[in-house]
């Protein structure tokens, strides 16, 4: 006994019961048995490849969706020919399942443009302090997230065409290219700048996921690279959302372009009579005793004089940029610690030539001013 006859012989049995309504719940019927099975086999899957293999598991959680709805649309396209229904509900159906299976097909290719891109970057962990693992990390992120956008706008494109007043307002748009195409194409300008900025900074790279950049007067790090903006997350953890469009068109500094490694300057006003040589020895004693120099650069030259002071710019190099904030501090708190306590005459300190009078002339004053009186007394 085949399907078809299995059909007919249910069709003349609820003969009483709408046609309308028997397609409908064989459509239903057909779907909650897909679901069943679907999770029939997942749990079969899980039970027997999950336990063995440790990727079996994600990847299954990855692909869940796309496979629940194919099960799905399997079902629907196995009963929807066998199914009693009238051509005004069936072509609603049918129409219905076109659109669910284009976007399956869209899922599927972002699912696999996710797989795939995790697989890849499954070698590259540390992002750091390791270069190789920043430029593959920037690249693959921003490539995904382009290739994502671009089939999602594909697919709901694909599936908004198979309306036929959707589908005729195209054509009619495409035929006649005048005003409203303007509009459209000047509406769509900033999204497409910034999709085709994000393709250039995943090839030439000004920034990658983890740079130290300053922008807008703000100091922070590239927290993630989207397919239209930029999050940059700042030293007070606020985060910063910039278009991907102005990497390309406005200035900005990035500290770890080439080399995470990082010159930090300290400024010290001193007095004249400061012994140079001395501070110059206990900077590179403090330097050598904190964990965060990295041992390259340390000096101290005299880079500027005024009428007062002298100034100092010490050097001290760390592998990085928060390293080496926190190495300047460090030692500046030492330098300042060293010259008070140990070399207490190169504070600064304000001079000034005090005028002393002559004593002679003003022991002569004295003596002229008590004989006048005294000659005024007498007579008086």
């Amino acid at each position: 006994m085949d399907l078809q006859s299995i059909f007919e012989r249910l069709d003349r049995l609820f003969a009483w019961v709408p046609s309308w309504f028997t397609g409908l719940a064989m459509v239903i019927v057909a779907i909650l048995v897909a679901l069943f099975l679907h999770k029939l086999c997942t749990g079969f899957v899980r039970r027997t490849a999950g336990t063995r293999f440790s990727v079996v598991n994600p990847f299954l959680d990855r692909i869940l969706g796309p496979t629940r709805l194919a099960f799905c649309l399997l079902a629907v396209a196995l009963v929807m020919p066998l199914a009693p229904l009238d051509d005004d509900i069936r072509q609603p159906l049918t129409h219905l399942f076109v659109v669910a299976f284009i976007a399956l097909l869209g899922w599927i290719s972002v699912r696999v443009v996710d797989m795939s891109a995790a697989r890849y970057l499954q070698s590259f962990r540390d992002v750091t302090e390791n270069f190789v693992a920043r430029k593959h990390v920037t690249q693959v992120r921003v490539f995904k997230r382009v290739t994502d956008t671009v089939v999602v706008i594909f697919a709901a494109s694909a599936a908004l065409m198979t309306f036929d007043s959707v589908r005729q307002y195209g054509i009619s748009l495409f035929a006649s290219a005048g005003a409203a195409g303007l509009i459209v194409g000047l509406a769509a300008r900033p999204l497409l700048s910034n999709l085709i900025a994000g393709m250039q900074i995943a090839i030439t790279q000004p920034i990658r996921i983890e740079d130290a950049v300053i922008i807008e007067n703000e100091w922070g790090w590239v927290e993630d690279i989207a397919s239209t903006y930029v999050v940059v997350r700042l030293w007070d953890w606020r985060r910063m959302v910039v278009p991907l469009s102005y990497f390309i068109e406005k200035p900005f500094q990035n500290w770890t372009r080439d080399t995470a490694s990082l010159i930090g300057s300290i400024a010290l006003y001193v007095d004249y009579r400061a012994d140079v040589a001395r501070i110059r020895r206990k900077l590179e004693e403090a330097a050598k005793e904190s964990r965060l120099w990295d041992g390259a650069v340390v000096n101290l030259q005299v880079i500027d004089a005024d009428a007062r002071t002298i100034q100092l710019r010490a050097l001290v190099s760390a592998r990085n940029a928060p390293q080496s904030w926190d190495l300047r501090c460090e030692i500046r708190e030492k330098l300042v610690a060293y010259i008070r306590d140990e070399l207490p005459d190169a504070l600064p300190r304000d001079r000034a030539i005090l005028m002393v009078p002559d004593r002679s002339e003003d022991t002569d004053a004295r003596a002229f001013q008590l004989a006048e009186s005294r000659r005024a007394n007498a007579h008086g």
